[in-house]
């Protein structure tokens, strides 16, 4: 999927969105009747969502500052002046309605929406290839379900925008179980429509086991757990992931859409514009490697704390010093899964790992309960990185032994958040991180949007 014309094709439609309308709904201001007409049309439409999910306001910075810097996990860093001030805002809770990182998010997630919105209202009249037209709808389906989840489990209640845009009309906002609960219809569906795999240069696109991973997930954050769990034993007897032997293979470049991954947003870099900042934002000032780091996102002294001695993804996950460019060795934290060599700042081929097996099977333990099976499930989990076996005798509930490994086994990967909401532990931040005198369930909606759709209400 990595290909330079492919992305350079999805840039250039997605780059033709209207600015005329609230940024709830942007639609496509090229000539419909020139296109969305042929098999063609649609490969290029659909290759336009996946691209906007690189955006900065969704994988490019947005969802990792609602997601890891929101939680215990990370924190804007030692600079908190000019762009930094907005970061450090989201991570103490005090960031009003104007803040401009969560303005992006909001901003850009429509407009995958919106993108994918047309691609549905208009595919089925199209004649093309039935087995083509099927795999564009659940690719489409996936990715709104996607961008969808994280607007839900971030602001609550939104819209729910299932249809182009028309001028005029009226937004109405629903609450987040409604979202969900639409979710769930939209990938059954496109777990139904998906391949379980590809080969050559689609590598990369959504999946069967892509849809039934965010199935899952959204079924947990309802309370359905048995609905859950039949979902996640599908994954696992019939989609063909695995856990790789060692955790290190996870990460990089050259390990890219492994047997573990299950959904990747794909980056290239090249001067093309389609680069990851990962490796900048996350590294350090003065770090010899990228020679100008901004330090965001930085992992919490929580976070360091949080590791077993022993643990082998401490390392491969962050560090807590580097060499900078005079040779010397400084003390800092930072995030490691996300380095790479690079020829351009800002310009990473680092791909975002969405989802994978690993949290399968956390996610799975999590349907269950507390059971044997479930023990197991961590353990493998845990002996992967030579940890000991806990068991029902271990210290702690339960859910808190469940909430530690989902923790460190997916540090830095968007799920921290979401997982101290769904198990109602968002006052476990507060504990962690001082400075933080109270905290809030969501984001507020932007101040723009609010401006323009005078019924709405923040939640």
């Amino acid at each position: 999927m990595k290909r330079v014309l492919y992305i350079i094709l999805c840039t250039v439609l997605f780059a033709g969105c209207s600015e005329d309308f609230t940024d709830l709904a942007p639609v496509s201001n090229r000539n419909e009747a020139d296109f969305y007409n042929s098999a063609d049309d649609f490969e290029v439409a659909i290759n336009a969502s996946y691209s906007g999910l690189q955006s900065t306001g969704i994988y490019g910075r947005g969802y990792w500052t609602m997601f890891e810097m929101r939680s215990d996990n990370t924190d804007q860093g030692p600079d908190a002046t000019g762009l930094a001030r907005q970061y450090t805002e989201i991570n103490s809770f005090t960031e009003d309605a104007l803040n401009e990182q969560i303005t992006s998010a909001w901003s850009e997630s429509y407009k995958v929406i919106a993108n994918c919105n047309v691609i549905l209202e208009r595919i089925p009249n199209v004649e093309m290839d039935a087995s083509l037209k099927n795999r564009v709808t659940g690719e489409a389906l996936f990715i709104r379900s996607l961008v969808y989840y994280h607007m839900a489990i971030g602001f609550g209640n939104i819209p729910l925008q299932l249809t182009p845009y028309i001028s005029g009309e009226e937004l109405t906002q629903v609450d987040q179980n409604t979202i969900l609960g639409q979710l769930v219809t939209d990938l059954t569906a496109a777990e139904d429509a998906l391949p379980v795999s590809y080969s050559g240069s689609e590598v990369g696109k959504a999946t069967k086991g892509a849809a039934a991973t965010l199935l899952a997930k959204v079924l947990l954050t309802l309370g359905e757990d048995s609905a859950a769990e039949t979902v996640l034993r599908r994954i696992i007897a019939n989609y063909g992931y695995e856990l790789l032997p060692d955790y290190a293979d996870l990460w990089g470049v050259a390990n890219e859409n492994n047997a573990e991954s299950i959904f990747e947003v794909q980056y290239i870099s090249g001067g093309i514009g389609q680069g990851s900042l990962f490796t900048n934002d996350f590294s350090p000032s003065t770090d010899l490697q990228t020679g100008s780091g901004f330090g965001r996102n930085r992992p919490t002294v929580s976070m360091l704390e949080a590791y077993e001695d022993g643990d082998l993804r401490y390392d491969i996950s962050m560090g807590d010093s580097y060499v900078d460019l005079e040779g010397e060795t400084i003390e800092a934290r930072y995030i490691k899964k996300y380095r790479s060599d690079l020829a351009i700042e800002n310009d990473s081929d680092t791909n975002f790992v969405v989802f994978r097996y690993a949290d399968v099977l956390l996610m799975l333990a999590e349907a269950l309960g507390e059971t044997p099976e479930s023990y197991d499930l961590i353990n493998e989990i845990r002996n992967r990185v030579n940890l000991p076996d806990i068991d029902a005798s271990t210290p702690g509930t339960f859910e808190e032994k469940l909430l530690q490994e989902r923790r460190v086994e997916l540090a830095f990967e968007n799920h921290r958040w979401p997982d101290l909401k769904r198990f109602g532990m968002v006052d476990k931040i507060q504990d962690a991180e001082p400075f933080i005198t109270g905290t809030r369930e969501f984001f507020y909606i932007p101040q723009r949007e609010m401006d323009i759709n005078p019924n709405f209400v923040q939640n």
